[in-house]
């Protein structure tokens, strides 16, 4: 018999009167009320794709101290730096304000630190040559703990504005203007914004005051139309940063997409081009596992700055040469992921088959743009949470990805004497550790996490299942019912659907043994579909034609050829039950 591999748990059942009080398709609105999305208004806004309702970005705490400091500066004159972050949600984060920032006549430039030699966030020797040139600081994605750099900066003449999305300390930095939707005071609705989602509440801000104010030349229709330019940005950062995409998140997101469908942002064009991309077919897919991992590729393997380059380009042989340069980055980090994955593994395997609750690796010969991909790996193949360790001569720098039933940055906060720096969100975070409280550091956390899991009977990852769907009713109709819910991503994952008795006509395990590939049908005289197991190749084993099997899997296109099937995801099987 097989059995399932993951944990299956089904949403209840939405009520009678709420599938026949709706014209809408039944596993559509059952899916909606699994989200919470249940009043007609509700239901008919999320489907249609009315905006949801947008919070005034002057609600957002701070802000209007911020847009004051800014619109000074700009009228002055003075220089304005943006300090941002090697992610794509910095580097998007970065340009965007930038790029408002001159639109609404500020002498501006940004900064993006090294990975390498100065690490996340805010430094001081960074700080200080800036304080060269600039007298007005602004972060994005970064700064809500930088209590030292930003007291240096004040210390150097510089007024700091922060703008960041990561959970806030129990101290602030001593900014001018603090703008994070996260802090327990804030007034907004809505507190998970990506970086880059703040940081475009704050141009539109800027964009309206100085629209609004006869000391520049900048009207309310041209602050409107770029402020609408900028969105391809967001949608960007967003999706990148794996955001909710519900509330503000999702019409933000909508409307990027839209906009980047549109192709008009020169770096953006380019780099799609290089992908193979046509920038009418772009969704939040597309842009999470083709556009962003090629952003991210410069900060993990050189420097930020090309990326964020890319994104200002206006210039296209230029654009198609950083654009170039980026896919050859991109190869390149796939290769040494892989490399370092296998180095992780080997020494996991050395602790045989009884896994800790909390992986940790380490080695000097881990890169630091790599560490978070493993740990992510590490993390989604064996459901504990993962720390990969760069190994340094004086200090050791850690990304962490985490699992639901352990919130990694909290774990951080109580071990927080133990730390030079860290920060992050419930399910990924980053740390860098002195060499001599490194072992102190490592028991710790292990310590922390045996205790915190040890009340978790059964230690494995769980699928919410959306709804069980009859055979008949995989169809093209039911797919473009489910289409209707893109764009999908964080808290608006693709809907998960549970088919039972599948027949299998055919199994074969390929791409060197890592995937299984099905051919099912229903029953004798039915129509038959592909499906695809990513990652699923060893369970080939042991299944035969005919058996029957309940499968939970997502509904999807597939493309190849300029052909379009439909073709069944598989995320789980099992020999089929009785239920």
């Amino acid at each position: 018999m097989l059995e399932q591999a993951k944990r299956w748990e089904m949403y209840p059942s939405a009520p009678k009167d709420f599938l026949e009080d709706s014209p809408e398709h039944p596993v559509l609105l059952q899916i909606l009320y699994n989200r919470g999305i249940r009043a007609p208004e509700q239901i008919a806004s999320f489907l249609d794709g009315a905006d949801a309702v947008q919070e005034n970005p002057f609600r957002l705490k701070d802000m209007n101290r911020a847009v004051q400091r800014i619109l000074a500066a700009i009228h002055k004159p003075e220089t304005i730096c943006v300090y941002g972050d090697f992610d794509a949600d910095g580097i998007t984060a970065t340009a965007l304000l930038v790029s408002a920032l001159q639109r609404a006549g500020a002498q501006v430039g940004g900064y993006i630190p090294d990975r390498v030699d100065e690490g996340y966030g805010l430094n001081v020797e960074a700080i200080e040559r800036i304080s060269q040139q600039a007298t007005l600081l602004v972060t994005v994605d970064c700064g809500i703990r930088s209590i030292e750099e930003v007291t240096a900066a004040r210390q150097l003449g510089m007024d700091v504005i922060i703008t960041d999305h990561h959970s806030v300390g129990d101290t602030l930095p001593p900014a001018l203007a603090v703008i994070n939707p996260r802090q327990s005071d804030d007034r907004t609705s809505f507190n998970t914004l990506a970086g880059v989602g703040v940081a475009y509440r704050l141009a539109q801000a800027v964009l309206r005051a100085v629209a609004q104010d006869p000391r520049f030349a900048l009207s309310a229709e041209e602050a409107d139309e770029f402020e609408i330019q900028l969105l391809d940005l967001v949608a960007l950062g967003t999706i990148a940063d794996m955001m909710p995409l519900v509330g503000e998140n999702r019409s933000l997101v909508r409307r990027g997409l839209a906009q980047l469908s549109q192709g008009q942002r020169v770096g953006l064009f380019a780099l799609m081009e290089v992908a193979g991309m046509q920038p009418a077919s772009v969704d939040s897919t597309t842009v999470s596992f083709r556009l962003a991992p090629r952003i991210n590729a410069a900060g993990r393997l050189s420097n930020a700055q090309l990326a964020y380059d890319l994104l200002r380009s206006d210039e296209y042989s230029h654009a198609y040469d950083l654009a170039a340069q980026l896919e050859a980055m991109n190869r390149e980090r796939q290769q040494l992921t892989i490399d370092a994955q296998n180095l992780a593994e080997q020494q996991l395997g050395d602790m045989g088959i009884n896994l800790p609750p909390i992986l940790i690796t380490a080695s000097p010969d881990f890169r630091s743009g790599i560490v978070g991909l493993v740990a992510g790996r590490l993390a989604d193949q064996y459901y504990r949470p993962a720390v990969v360790i760069e190994r340094g001569p004086e200090t050791s720098r850690g990304s962490a990805r985490s699992i639901d039933e352990f919130d990694i940055t909290d774990a951080l906060d109580q071990l927080g004497h133990l730390l030079v720096r860290h920060g992050g969100h419930s399910r990924a975070a980053g740390f860098t550790v002195a060499n001599e409280r490194y072992d102190e550091f490592v028991a710790a956390l292990s310590g922390l996490a045996a205790e915190r899991l040890a009340a978790v009977p059964d230690l494995r990852p769980r699928m919410n299942i959306d709804a069980e769907v009859a055979w008949d009713e995989l169809t093209w109709a039911l797919q473009a019912e489910l289409a209707r819910l893109e764009p999908l991503g964080q808290a608006n994952n693709a809907p998960l659907l549970l088919v039972r008795g599948c027949r299998m006509r055919s199994v074969r395990a390929v791409g060197g043994g890592k995937h299984l590939k099905l051919v099912l049908d229903g029953y004798p005289g039915s129509g038959v579909l592909d499906a695809i197991g990513f990652g699923l190749g060893e369970r080939a084993n042991g299944l035969a034609a005919d058996d029957r099997l309940d499968i939970a899997c997502y509904l999807e296109v597939n493309e190849w050829q300029g052909r379009r099937t439909l073709q069944l995801n598989v995320q789980d099987l099992r020999t089929a039950t009785e239920e």
